[in-house]
C-alpha cells in the first residue's frame, strides 16, 4: 500500500495542508499527518514530528515554509523516503541545496494534483 506523511497537515478544512489529507485518502493512501499542534486530522491519528511516523513513507508531501522546512530537512533525511514532495511555496535555493546535500529525491509539484485531484475541487 503507497503511504504519505504530510508535513504541516491541518485541521483546518480551507487549507492545502488539509486538502492533501483528503486527497491521498481518496487516492486511497495510508495517511501519517504531521502537525506538533493535533491530535487528529480528518479520522487519521496526527504525529508531532517525522520521527514519530511508524512507518518510511514512501512520499512526504510538505506545506511548510522554507525557514521551518530547512531546520526539518536532517529528521526528513533520517525518517528516509521515496520523494519529497515541496508544494509550491516551500521551496527555496537553500531547501533545494540542503535537499540535494542529504540524497533527497526532490519533486516540486502540487502533490495535491500529482494525486490526481485539483485542490479547489477538495
Amino acid at each position: 500500500m503507497d503511504t504519505i506523511a504530510i508535513l504541516g497537515a491541518s485541521a483546518d478544512r480551507a487549507k492545502f495542508g488539509n486538502r492533501a489529507v483528503r486527497a491521498f485518502l481518496q487516492a486511497g493512501y495510508t495517511v501519517y499527518p504531521v502537525n506538533p499542534k493535533e491530535a487528529v486530522i480528518e479520522g487519521q491519528p496526527a504525529f508531532a514530528r517525522i520521527g514519530e511516523v511508524p512507518v518510511r513513507p514512501g512520499k512526504i508531501s510538505v506545506y511548510l515554509p522554507p525557514p521551518v522546512l530547512l531546520k526539518l530537512l536532517p529528521d526528513i533525511a533520517a525518517r528516509g523516503c521515496d520523494e519529497l514532495w515541496l508544494n509550491p511555496g516551500t521551496e527555496s535555493p537553500e531547501v533545494l541545496a540542503e535537499a540535494a546535500r542529504l540524497g533527497l529525491k526532490v519533486v516540486q509539484a502540487c502533490s495535491i494534483i500529482g494525486a490526481g485531484f485539483r485542490p479547489a475541487e477538495l
